[in-house]
């Protein structure tokens, strides 16, 4: 592990991770407040957020962590109801249609084969699955903060990411923002969830991530030129309990 990269398992075991990860997930129950028997896949680095959909009765959340500096270094427990391992961008080694929900965060800009990685999440999505997708905002503080896991790799804008999710075959829906307040001031809890409050309802487009909510287009495919990287060798696959 490098020492200059900010890992996102150290961050969010500190007290300025804890309240971003507390931000984060408002936002995205907001996004969905209720997933049922839904199986759900998150992918990056995702631990923080998935006990939100997490239910005794349910299904395992699988939490996929890449195997990149940021992403790969395990967290100190797992929560109750989530399955942990490692993976590659471009191999997902789940089955095609496994999941109903995929959850992203600190995946796409991390990893260097961005759009491989989406035409792997197409495939493990079942038909009409639902993406949740968190990624850096090119325009904002988190994205040049190397103090936190939102700053290390490439940010986008939000014509990047519906451009690249829709040559993936996946329409984004909708998309909001998030992280109004600079990574200086994540530890403090009050004044950072009054800046989320009011860049919420004022300047959603300037918060310091983006929160994206695209469904899988079932009526197109893979494209053909990408086939060939996606099969060159077996998969071993995961079965997701």
């Amino acid at each position: 592990m490098q020492d200059d990269i900010c890992t996102a398992a150290r961050f969010y075991a500190s007290g300025a991770g804890e309240n971003t990860a507390r931000l984060l997930r408002h936002r995205m129950q907001a996004f969905w407040p209720r997933t049922g028997s839904d199986r759900i896949l998150g992918l990056g680095y995702t631990q923080p957020f998935l006990p939100l959909w997490t239910r005794p009765d349910g299904p395992p959340c699988i939490s996929a962590r890449l195997n990149t500096p940021v992403t790969r270094e395990a967290p100190a427990f797992t929560p109750e109801g989530i399955r942990d391992c490692v993976v590659t961008a471009d191999r997902l080694p789940f089955p095609d249609l496994s999941f109903d929900r995929v959850l992203m965060v600190h995946a796409l800009e991390v990893t260097q084969r961005p759009d491989a990685l989406i035409r792997s999440v197409w495939k493990v999505m079942k038909d009409h699955g639902r993406l949740l997708l968190v990624v850096p905002n090119r325009a904002g503080w988190w994205a040049h903060s190397d103090d936190t896991p939102f700053g290390q790799g490439e940010p986008f804008s939000t014509r990047q990411i519906a451009r690249r999710l829709s040559q993936a075959f996946l329409c984004a829906e909708r998309h909001d923002g998030a992280l109004f307040m600079p990574p200086l001031g994540a530890g403090h809890r009050r004044a950072a969830a009054l800046a989320e409050n009011a860049g919420h309802m004022l300047l959603p487009q300037l918060g310091g991530v983006f929160v994206i909510e695209a469904v899988k287009d079932v009526w197109s495919g893979v494209p053909a030129v990408t086939a060939p990287a996606l099969i060159r060798a077996p998969r071993r696959i995961y079965e997701p309990g």
